[in-house]
């Protein structure tokens, strides 16, 4: 929600959960400076404002099993706001596509997918060919290994906020 007044406190506590996830609210409270119940209060201020959407837990895969994850760009045929609203529809019934952006430039959307395998991801592809969205083309990337993942966007940055004297990772653990 832009608008919402964030101060340093908040900001502190939206970069510790965006890297860490779900951490006792007393340790939360503790790295932050605050006792638990305003802290609880800022919780639910956040989360009621938008600006927290959920918790979740980094899961890694190949500690659970086998898998294969693949960036696919995608173009469609035509570039009518029904050809798109149906594509978006149908690809949200593939729990295989982890994520999906819409793109401007070349392309029209870049999906993530994590499959079994590459037999699993072309049966994929296959029933998106089959299906109504009709892509005009696709370029498939295997993932060889991750060099960085997704990690705390840089609020203070964004926001134009100076960071002051503080080292960069000071709440880092």
């Amino acid at each position: 929600m832009i608008g919402l007044k964030l101060d340093d406190r908040d900001l502190k506590i939206l970069s510790i959960l965006s890297r860490e996830g779900r951490l006792p609210k007393a340790d939360l409270a503790k790295r932050v400076n605050l006792s638990p119940t305003p802290l609880w209060e800022r919780l639910k201020r956040l989360e009621k404002a938008g600006v927290i959407r959920g918790y979740s837990a980094d899961i890694s895969l190949k500690n659970v099993t086998s898998h294969i994850e693949v960036f696919v760009t995608i173009e469609l045929e035509n570039h009518r706001a029904e050809s798109f609203q149906t594509f978006e529809r149908t690809i949200k019934q593939h729990d295989e596509i982890v994520a999906c952006w819409a793109i401007g430039g070349g392309f029209d959307y870049v999906l993530q997918v994590v499959t079994k395998d590459i037999d699993s991801y072309q049966r994929l592809v296959d029933t998106l060919l089959d299906g109504k969205i009709r892509l005009a083309r696709y370029y498939t990337y295997v993932v060889t290994k991750p060099v960085k993942l997704r990690g705390a966007p840089p609020l203070r940055r964004l926001l134009g906020v100076p960071s002051g004297d503080e080292p960069a990772d000071m709440d880092a653990k």
